[in-house]
């Protein structure tokens, strides 16, 4: 049971794959290059899974060993660093989900719970559901509103707005994400903006296969 992707569960050749053939922003691009090279050496020097990965790049002075190779630059190794922290994003405040009354917030944060993190071991199945909303003294439709927009903030760059969009897009489970065809959810989600009037922008197609890619890696801990 975990809100983050198990990041041990990912190996150093899975996750080069996944750069080779998934979908990048122009601003990660970079990630692509020279990967049988880059990814070998992590391999030669011992890192099997991309936690270990993210242990190295964490470490100041490993870092600067690394900056010193043929391979690397710091360009590279700073981008590659925060596309591994994207897996793992913050929790979304309780406070900030667009449709959440300020006396349910009260109520939740009167009991220690005000984001998605701590919401997310007290809605795992119905019988902690159950006892959260009886706990709480919030109605147990709420309480099951609220699991599903922890479920969504799971996912990188899901934020408290665009969780609500894909709750009211019928998107409203980590599962069905994963089951979400990037084409269709694209066109979906900016008719969707475009009337309520939510962004100037729209959401490009990339970032939507980005996001399906991703959710296939959380675990699907949730019941329902």
């Amino acid at each position: 049971m975990s809100y983050y992707i198990d990041l041990e569960k990912i190996s150093i050749d899975n996750y080069r794959k996944k750069l080779e053939t998934g979908y990048l922003p122009p601003s990660r691009m970079i990630l692509k290059e020279r990967l049988d090279e880059r990814f070998g050496y992590f391999k030669n020097v011992g890192i099997k899974n991309i936690h270990e990965l993210l242990m190295v790049l964490e470490k100041k002075d490993t870092l600067s060993d690394l900056q010193k190779t043929d391979c690397f630059s710091m360009d590279y190794l700073a981008i590659l660093l925060r596309e591994l922290k994207s897996l793992l994003p913050k929790p979304n405040r309780i406070k900030d989900f667009p449709g959440i009354s300020q006396e349910t917030i009260e109520k939740l944060e009167n009991i220690g719970i005000n984001n998605t993190l701590k919401l997310y071991e007290r809605v795992i199945d119905h019988g902690a559901r159950k006892k959260l909303a009886q706990e709480a003294g919030i109605d147990e439709a709420i309480v099951a509103e609220l699991t599903k927009l922890t479920d969504l903030s799971r996912i990188k760059w899901v934020g408290t707005t665009f969780a609500r969009i894909l709750y009211e897009l019928g998107i409203d489970t980590l599962e069905k994400m994963t089951q979400s065809d990037p084409v269709d959810l694209h066109a979906r989600l900016n008719q969707f903006i475009k009337e309520k009037n939510l962004y100037k922008g729209q959401v490009g197609l990339n970032d939507v296969r980005i996001l399906v890619d991703v959710a296939q890696d959380i675990p699907l801990d949730i019941e329902y």
